[in-house]
């Protein structure tokens, strides 16, 4: 069984989807801690209710970044943690974790990457007038957005769409397709080679 930490800075939607999924039995993990920047991050509500192990580790301005993430280290390893999931992080991770946890963090971003990295993707996607849009999981490197592709999502774009509605519907297939890539990480299933990530079948 795989060790989950979850991070998370608002209400933590996926967070819930991948949690009821541990809770059906369909991922080989369990989440046994939830990392927050924000101390009224809705998330934690759930964690609390959910009986999930949780903590805060505000940003202070006298810390760098890589001290910041150094603490949430720290943390993490009293817990042997086998994987990072990003459910709604705000803050860009420092290279101290990122090499420490390679190819071990998976975040999901609301486009189809490469295009839109960044925030506000669905609106920026939505004016840009394309057609499709979607959601990517990816795993982090030392970019935005820029590490290797698991698994995507397409969501057509509707001609009475707006980035609101468009930014609903992309959330819904976020809900089904992060529970699954880390039901298939947690299932060793997950192979990266360079910028190239293989799913394995199952045996």
């Amino acid at each position: 069984m795989k060790r989950i930490a979850v991070f998370l800075s608002g209400r933590g939607s996926n967070f819930r989807a991948i949690h009821k999924e541990v809770e059906r039995g369909t991922i080989g993990g369990s989440i046994v801690a939830v990392v927050s920047d924000n101390p009224d991050a809705k998330g934690l509500q759930y964690a609390e209710e959910k009986g999930i192990e949780h903590r805060v580790f505000e940003r202070s301005g006298g810390k760098t970044r890589a001290e910041y993430f150094q603490s949430i280290m720290e943390y993490l390893e009293t817990l042997s943690i086998d994987l990072i999931v990003l459910a709604g992080f705000m803050i860009v991770l420092s290279e101290n974790i990122i090499r420490r946890y390679q190819n071990r963090i998976i975040n999901i971003h609301p486009a189809l990457l490469p295009s839109f990295p960044g925030v506000e993707a669905q609106r920026r996607a939505y004016e840009y007038g394309v057609k499709y849009s979607g959601c990517t999981v990816h795993f982090i490197d030392e970019g935005v957005d820029t590490g290797p592709v698991i698994d995507q999502r397409v969501v057509p774009v509707h001609d009475d769409d707006d980035a609101h509605s468009l930014a609903e519907r992309i959330l819904e297939q976020e809900h089904i397709l992060f529970p699954e890539v880390v039901r298939l990480f947690c299932d060793d299933r997950l192979v990266v080679n360079g910028r190239k990530v293989f799913i394995r079948q199952e045996k």
